[in-house]
């Protein structure tokens, strides 16, 4: 069962998205060094289909994209919120963030507009770095992936 601690309307989580960050708790991964260490704990409410409905029509027009901020402890649930999204939401862009080093099994690539992939390694940095280990992946039109990882650099 996912948990959310809380949501926000982020502009810079994935690029020239509006987005619904929902900010899953229960993280297994604990990187050190993490800035969202917070979401370590499983509190708060459940994620479940209803929820994200309410979150979603709460916000109304001016989102493009609903972010999963974590849920690694359950990928097969992100798979199912994201499908439902896709589904009734086709006008929404999808995006996951997980701190695992690959992508589970779990999920349907194609359900997803972005993923973001790789723990955070304080020595390497996060997104806006380039030595990051960290890669933001968006899928094309012919359901490729590329890695647009360079354009959260700090330059």
């Amino acid at each position: 069962m996912l948990r959310y601690c809380n949501t926000d309307i982020v502009f810079q989580e994935y690029p020239d998205e509006v987005t619904l960050a929902i900010n899953i708790t229960g993280c297994p991964c604990r990187c050190p060094g993490c800035h969202s260490s917070f979401l370590w704990a499983n509190k708060g409410e459940e994620l479940t289909i209803d929820s994200l409905t309410t979150l979603i029509e709460g916000v109304g027009e001016p989102i493009t994209c609903i972010g999963f901020m974590g849920g690694d402890a359950d990928p097969s649930a992100i798979d199912n919120l994201a499908l439902y999204v896709k589904l009734h939401y086709p006008n929404l862009k999808i995006g996951w963030y997980t701190g695992r080093t690959s992508i589970s099994p779990d999920i349907h690539m194609e359900y997803f507009d972005y993923i973001k992939v790789g723990p955070y390694l304080r020595h390497l940095g996060a997104l806006n770095s380039p030595k990051t280990n960290q890669r933001m992946l968006r899928r094309r039109p012919d359901n490729s992936f590329e890695d647009i990882t360079s354009r959260f650099w700090n330059k």
